[in-house]
């Protein structure tokens, strides 16, 4: 399954746009509210080492690797109605968050709240999903209560994890901020909590202040200095009009103009799968050229796996080559004569950037 991300943010920060310059769909953005329906698309992760692959290995076709994305409508303070449950639940089937932030004046768009204040913003939407993920450790503290009244030893140690989790939440925290021992949150991992998931922070600039950013963000980066946050700042807009260019020629024209050096989709994928530690290998071959993206750690059966579980069932060993080895000498025939192509078993990790052909028997 594709990795799933969340846009998600006040209404009228722009996450539409975001999400329509980062898309292959395009949501409506001309309707001033917060909507009740998720925008849908996904995104083709760029990767410029396809065709340098290419270029090697004549091939019928290349396949990027792709995100799913969803625009989840604006949250507003206090929306405990079934449209604001809906919108909860949609961010709860996400992998990673994509946090959009108004950092840009425009009196023909007013703030729901009367001013710009990108940190109040922030704030307000980690309060929502906080009182929600309340209800949440609430609903399972009561079942665990009831199994300790049986005598049930690992449900009173439950109840002792869920209240910290509780009192912690309480105090207007996020989730993933509680330190707790890795197998004590073995205790949440069943109510998917929302401040658990995490989360990617966008300032949305306007055109003049996507180089050197602005007051607002300035604000955004000193709070989340705390964290050990960095925000990305990228002109939602601008970026969005950009898309809508048939030429490739164009749109770097129109970046570089605006002070840019690469589109925000590739920053925004880029620190998404830093945050997630997500990496990507390669299949090569005649009929495709095709990029997979796995988790770091993972070893080669794993890595098949993602290709076809019979591959990980059937696994015997995989032919692995190093990227820049492939680059460096042409061809796989060549990496073979030179020793650079490697047989690997089992327990083999696969790296940034590997080739694999993976041999297998069902």
């Amino acid at each position: 399954m594709p990795l799933k991300c969340g846009i998600i943010g006040i209404t009228s920060v722009g996450k539409t746009t975001i999400f329509n310059c980062i898309s292959n769909t395009r949501g409506e953005t001309n309707t001033y509210g917060t909507g009740v329906k998720a925008n849908l698309g996904v995104i083709q992760v760029p990767d410029q080492r396809l065709y340098e692959l290419e270029k090697h290995q004549t091939t019928q076709r290349i396949v990027h690797t792709t995100v799913d994305i969803v625009d989840i409508p604006g949250l507003v303070k206090g929306q405990g109605d079934s449209s604001g449950s809906r919108l909860l639940s949609e961010i709860r089937n996400t992998d990673a968050l994509i946090h959009v932030l108004r950092c840009f004046d425009n009196d023909k768009l007013p703030h729901i709240d009367g001013s710009v204040d990108p940190v109040r913003d922030l704030e307000n939407v980690e309060f929502e999903l906080q009182v929600k993920d309340i209800e949440s450790v609430e609903k399972k503290l009561q079942r665990l209560e009831r199994a300790a009244k049986t005598g049930d030893k690992e449900a009173k140690h439950g109840i002792e994890i869920l209240n910290r989790y509780k009192e912690h939440l309480e105090g207007f925290q996020n989730a993933v901020s509680l330190h707790l021992k890795p197998e004590e949150k073995k205790y949440v991992d069943d109510i998917f909590l929302l401040t658990m998931k995490p989360v990617l922070y966008v300032c949305n600039v306007d055109e003049k202040s996507v180089a050197g950013g602005n007051r607002y963000v300035e604000a955004v980066s000193a709070f989340l200095a705390g964290r050990g946050a960095v925000p990305l700042v990228i002109a939602g807009a601008l970026e969005a009009e950009i898309t809508t260019l048939s030429d490739p020629a164009d749109r770097m024209e129109f970046l570089v103009a605006a002070g840019l050096n690469e589109p925000g989709v590739n920053k925004l994928v880029r620190a998404a799968y830093s945050m997630l530690s997500l990496m990507t290998f390669f299949t090569v071959g005649p009929k495709e050229i095709r990029a997979w993206t796995i988790t770091a750690g993972m070893t080669a059966p794993q890595a098949a796996g993602v290709i076809h579980s019979d591959l990980e069932r059937g696994f015997i060993r995989a032919e692995v080559m190093k990227y820049d080895d492939f680059i460096s000498l042409g061809s796989e025939h060549a990496c073979r004569d030179a020793g650079k192509l490697f047989v690997e078993g089992k327990n083999y990790v696969v790296a940034d950037g590997d080739i694999l052909n993976i041999r297998f028997n069902v």
